[in-house]
């Protein structure tokens, strides 16, 4: 596809302060820059993200935009990298949690890889749908109405917005070039929607408690 496919696009990138898997962030970031498209990461806090390779710290990565403070309206689609603390931590915040939940339900396409699928269970936006994932997880999302699949890539469209499932880094670049794709054909986020609602509203729960490397330091890869 030409490298302009997402121009004109703005991509979030969700992770948690720290655990995002490194390869799982800045690979595909880089491939939404290079077609033409907005990345930003998204976090539940200003300041810098921590990323890791598997157990090890890596880089540190400058957070755009605050979860409890951004709108659904403003991203075209949305990333959630793996890592095995990062999703973890998501799923406890009712903000990010709320987030995932609009753009899913309103079909904005996302993009999800290794563990990061523990969200979108959160989230209540896999019942129904086909997806990969780390294996370790399968019984999870089985267990929250989802049909799971052992590909490297998995693109589902059986739902409100596509939804392009990964397994680890070493899928990556089936991966990048399935959510480039699929993200590309996808309605922009300036079409209609539905009404938003109310900011962060509370979302169904499985609890009753309620960027680049070059951007900073040098990166790597490492789910």
């Amino acid at each position: 596809m030409p490298l302009t496919v997402l121009t004109g696009r703005t991509i979030a990138f969700l992770v948690a302060p720290e655990g995002a898997e490194q390869a799982d962030l800045s690979v595909p970031w880089q491939a939404v820059a290079e077609a033409g498209g907005t990345p930003r990461l998204v976090s539940t806090r200003p300041g810098l993200v921590d990323a890791y390779r598997h157990l090890d710290r890596a880089d540190a990565f400058p957070v755009d935009d605050v979860v409890a403070l951004a709108h659904p309206g403003a991203y075209d689609g949305l990333v959630l990298p793996g890592g095995v603390a990062n999703p973890d931590c998501l799923r406890l915040d009712r903000a990010a949690v709320a987030l995932v939940h609009q753009l899913a339900a309103a079909g904005r396409p996302v993009a999800v890889t290794g563990h990061g699928a523990w969200t979108l269970i959160e989230a209540d936006a896999v019942r129904g749908r086909t997806l990969t994932s780390s294996p370790s997880i399968r019984t999870d999302l089985v267990n929250a109405g989802a049909y799971w699949a052992d590909e490297p890539v998995h693109v589902c469209r059986d739902g409100p917005g596509v939804l392009v499932s990964g397994r680890r880094p070493g899928d990556l670049p089936a991966f990048t070039e399935a959510l480039v794709t699929e993200f590309a054909h996808a309605r922009p986020a300036g079409g209609p929607h539905p009404p938003w609602p109310v900011a962060h509203e509370p979302v169904p729960s499985r609890h009753t408690e309620g960027p680049v490397p070059s951007r900073h330091t040098e990166g790597g890869d490492g789910t």
